[in-house]
């Protein structure tokens, strides 16, 4: 019952409340303009910034789209009963990696040089509040970081236990990933070594994608093959995915995404050489598509649609270092060989008892090695860097493989002990019991598809 009194009281308090929200409001209208100035220096020393902003923010937003094509893509690729554990897999490593690379791996990759190893500022991005370009290097890299995280996901699918792998993002985004790409990209010692013009890797067949797939390799390692992937002789059988449907959406998508990717990586959109590796980029993947299924189809007889697909992100993994540096015909070549070289990857992983359910290690991992020395290769000279094909000598091919081979075995070393540890820990692989009944229900209790009796499909 609303009485005088009771209506004074409530004027009172809500007199209160206003006079809060105006003095809230007060003080961080002046923390605002107290941080404009960077924002006005800005646009004072350079006024095309803001296209460039735009344009990195753009290519930001379609990296990050590729975590819905590894989803689907790995989705695809993998049994129905494991569907759900994958999708969380791909959320929650973008979500950890954000905070991993918040935290300290953004420090570590771009801060203030210690000896060519490590940055040493900017741990929780204190002190760069409103630095417009640090937030805006932060979120282009973010999205990186998070994908070499989330190729880890298929090699060692389906059989891995949740918070094993809910730790490893984490040490992906704070630690492995951004270590190496302080080496190449933050100063680093890489980047800085006397042969050629240091080792280079526009935008990251090595930092990105060898990182992600030689983790997984050592994951996969750690963890064995999958139950039923060798019969008793040995022999590898193949375990189909539930879905080409989905894996050709995934497909798509990181094709898609792929167009941020590489051109983003220019960080300006004032740098018209975007075209060039726009075109460098959509021709490596159609070539290596291409290579990958007419491979097949020669070996087979049939012409394999997840090989093809495989090929397509081989060729694009492929030529993300050579990108900014080759003729649009170098790129086809480029990804002709990524197409028949994870098509022979995959087989000998296989062969070796190495089971990876997507490919990733042969798809990132062999590819971004190849990409890495193609530079080396096949630059041709136009923008500084110059190949052993025109006339460069070995100097940059020997700067390239010393880099590919640091990657490997960073990768490998920091993967395999992560991965070591925890199954000292508490153990990284789930029972045979709960890998038979598929992850979705053993570790979340749920299903991908609840209408669908897959219990142990």
């Amino acid at each position: 019952m609303f009485t005088r009194s009771r209506v004074l009281e409530w004027l009172k308090k809500g007199g209160l409340l206003l006079l809060l929200t105006c003095l809230m409001l007060l003080v961080t209208r002046g923390i605002a303009l107290a941080a404009d100035p960077n924002g006005a220096q800005t646009l004072a020393g350079d006024p095309g910034a803001p296209v460039d902003y735009v344009w990195v923010l753009v290519c930001a937003f379609l990296v990050f789209m590729m975590q819905a094509g590894f989803a689907m893509l790995e989705g695809g690729f993998c049994r129905a009963k494991n569907t759900a554990n994958l999708m969380l897999k791909n959320l929650m490593d973008f979500a950890m990696c954000s905070l991993a690379f918040m935290v300290m791996g953004f420090a570590l990759m771009f801060g203030a040089d210690k000896a060519g190893l490590i940055g040493t500022t900017g741990w929780f991005l204190v002190g760069e509040a409103y630095d417009v370009g640090t937030y805006l290097l932060f979120v282009f890299q973010v999205v990186f970081a998070a994908t070499a995280a989330t190729i880890v996901a298929g090699a060692v699918a389906e059989r891995i236990k949740w918070k094993a792998y809910f730790i490893y993002a984490i040490i992906v985004g704070a630690i492995i990933y951004p270590i190496y790409g302080h080496w190449v990209w933050g100063g680093g010692w890489l980047a800085s070594l006397p042969l050629g013009a240091g080792h280079i890797d526009f935008a990251g067949s090595g930092v990105v994608h060898t990182i992600g797939g030689i983790v997984g390799l050592a994951g996969a390692m750690v963890l064995g093959p999958r139950f039923g992937k060798y019969d008793q002789n040995g022999k590898p059988r193949a375990i189909p995915g539930h879905s080409l449907a989905l894996a050709g959406l995934g497909c798509f998508l990181l094709w898609f995404g792929w167009f941020g990717f590489n051109p983003g990586s220019t960080l300006s959109a004032h740098e018209l050489r975007i075209s060039v590796i726009a075109v460098n980029t959509n021709m490596a993947a159609a070539a290596a598509a291409f290579a990958a299924m007419l491979f097949t189809w020669i070996r087979t007889k049939k012409p394999d649609v997840g090989m093809a697909m495989n090929g397509a992100i081989a060729g694009l993994v492929a030529i993300t270092a050579p990108c900014a540096f080759v003729e649009a015909w170098v790129a086809v070549i480029i990804g002709l060989v990524a197409g028949v070289l994870v098509v022979l990857s995959v087989s000998f992983f296989d062969r070796i008892h190495i089971d990876d359910p997507v490919g990733a290690v042969s798809v990132h991992g062999v590819n971004g090695i190849w990409g890495l020395l193609s530079v080396g290769l096949f630059a041709d000279g136009n923008y500084g860097v110059i190949g052993l094909f025109y006339g460069g000598g070995w100097g940059q091919l020997a700067a390239q493989a010393i880099g590919a081979a640091v990657c490997v075995a960073w990768a490998f070393a920091m993967g395999y002990a992560t991965f070591k540890i925890v199954d000292r820990v508490f153990g990284i692989r789930v029972s045979p019991q709960e890998e038979l009944v598929g992850l979705d229900i053993s570790e979340h209790g749920t299903k991908a598809y609840p209408d669908f009796p897959y219990v142990g499909g």
